[in-house]
């Protein structure tokens, strides 16, 4: 007896090594992370590249090795140094709904990893009952195999069980499946942080256009005051006979059309109030900024090595991400080659007493193994693999646009910063002489040598540089919104 019970043992244990060496192969390609086009240094930012002179290797076409990942953003708005913003910043962490529905849809990612790793453990089971079996009737009757005593008094049977099944990954099934779900938890990670930094970036440009707003109102209402002061002029020199009527027109007519500007502005602002009120989570009725000047400076952002923007950019890391889940699903459709073994066993029990029930010799074993492999399936299986490779392709192709398209939103915002400071320069000038022009010009309609028309020419062409100038303003801080989004959210220090 115990000579059997060895064997037995030895060719379990025989037949479990078996399985767990062939448990360590996976079918399907291993994940190898494709190049990318990655350059010595940014074009606008003064320095030219390498990879835009002619390649110094034959056959190569400027795209390396990288290495995506996933560096944490730091509070990059701090740069502009406003309290408002710093406040703002904070309750769409919170409260933004955006944010949290990718949050859930990280977690519903979390729990699918969780659900793909459970696979490599068996599943148990447990059961239990009762029985109470009778005959209906009386008299002499065969109650034999009914359960039921000769005498006809009613029986109570007990039984319990157990079972276990497992299904060893022979062919990396689901390692492969692990290896999908684990990339997707990764790049649902991704997606978050994305999402945090474009809705950071949206507050942001929100809050500068209705700062710029609040400057455009007090340079119109400037320029209203300075108007009446013509009005005033005109009607003096109307009175004593040295204007016509029509200068005090034409000048009531320029307060009465930059009023109107000033008027059209509310719906701007009110807009812009608007989208701040969503982006921290809050109803438009209940959100409110009081007026105040725009005191944000443009920050000097340096941009740093381009191999760097492939760490901090989180949609960069999704894409490289949907790339390992793309490859690791080619696996699973090739484990679909090999055949499913399914091993199982259970021990079951009977008794009229309770107490019996774990104790009586009649319980039932079995132990079993279950092996099942598609004969022919039309073609289902090497079209799904071929799908698999044409999707891990296309994510390939999609993670280097998505690398480029980042390149170009960088070098379009470093663009926008030198260009827009050298407007900004002659802008600047441009103000400069337009305010001395309208000084001029109103000094000499007081003396009687210039007719009206000249100053209504010297200060609307004053009032629109000055706009102009604001305008130009807005764009360089956008630009620096954009150019810190475009970098992944570069921490304060860089």
């Amino acid at each position: 007896m115990t000579t059997i019970i060895g064997r037995r043992a030895h060719l379990l244990g025989t037949a479990l090594g078996t399985l767990t060496l062939l448990s360590a192969c996976a079918v399907g390609p291993d994940y190898e992370r494709p190049s990318a086009a990655v350059t010595p240094a940014y074009k606008e930012a003064g320095v030219t590249p390498v990879a835009f002179a002619a390649p110094p290797v034959p056959g190569d076409d400027g795209w390396r090795p990288a290495a995506p990942g996933q560096a944490e953003a730091g509070p990059w708005w701090t740069v502009f140094n406003d309290p408002v913003l710093d406040g703002l910043m904070r309750r769409v962490e919170v409260d933004n709904q955006s944010l949290k529905a990718a949050e859930a849809a990280y977690r519903q990612a979390k729990a699918l990893s969780d659900q793909a790793r459970s696979a490599f453990f068996p599943i148990l089971s447990a059961s239990g009952g009762a029985d109470r079996v009778g005959a209906v009737g009386s008299g002499n009757r065969n109650v034999s195999g009914t359960g039921v005593s000769r005498s006809g008094t009613p029986v109570t049977t007990y039984d319990a069980g157990l079972g276990a099944s497992w299904a060893p990954d022979l062919w990396g099934r689901i390692r492969r499946s692990v290896e999908s779900n684990d990339a997707n938890l990764q790049a649902s990670a991704a997606d978050l942080a994305a999402a945090r930094l474009s809705a950071q970036a949206q507050l942001a440009t929100a809050y500068v256009r209705f700062r710029v707003a609040d400057e455009r109102k007090a340079l119109l209402e400037r320029a209203i005051a300075a108007y009446r002061q013509s009005l005033e002029i005109a009607r003096n020199r109307h009175a004593v006979g040295t204007a016509t009527l029509a200068d005090v027109f034409t000048a009531e007519t320029q307060v009465r059309s930059t009023e109107s500007q000033l008027v059209a502005l509310g719906v701007q602002r009110a807009q812009f109030e608007h989208a701040m009120a969503v982006l921290v989570g809050q109803a438009p009725a209940a959100f409110a900024l009081a007026p105040a000047p725009l005191t944000a400076a443009v920050p000097a952002i340096p941009p740093g090595v381009p191999s760097a923007l492939l760490e901090r950019r989180p949609d960069i890391a999704a894409a490289e991400r949907q790339m390992a889940q793309a490859n690791a699903q080619i696996g699973i459709a090739e484990s679909a080659w090999y055949p499913d073994v399914v091993l199982s066993g259970s021990l079951t029990n009977s008794a009229t007493i309770l107490p019996r029930l774990l104790q009586a010799p009649t319980a039932l074993w079995a132990v079993g193994a279950q092996v099942a492999q598609t004969l022919f399936d039309g073609g289902t299986r090497t079209a799904e693999v071929e799908l698999r490779r044409a999707v891990f392709d296309q994510s390939v192709a999609q993670y280097r646009q998505t690398v480029l398209t980042a390149f170009q939103e960088v070098e379009d915002q470093l663009a926008a910063q030198r260009i827009l400071a050298q407007q900004a320069a002659v802008q600047d000038d441009a103000v400069r002489l337009a305010r001395e022009a309208e000084r001029l010009t109103l000094n000499q309609y007081r003396a009687g040598t210039l007719p009206y028309s000249s100053v209504l020419t010297a200060q609307t062409a004053a009032l629109s540089d000055e706009e102009s100038a604001l305008s130009v303003r807005q764009s360089r801080l956008l630009a620096a919104v954009l150019l810190l989004q475009a970098l992944g959210g570069t921490p304060p220090n860089f």
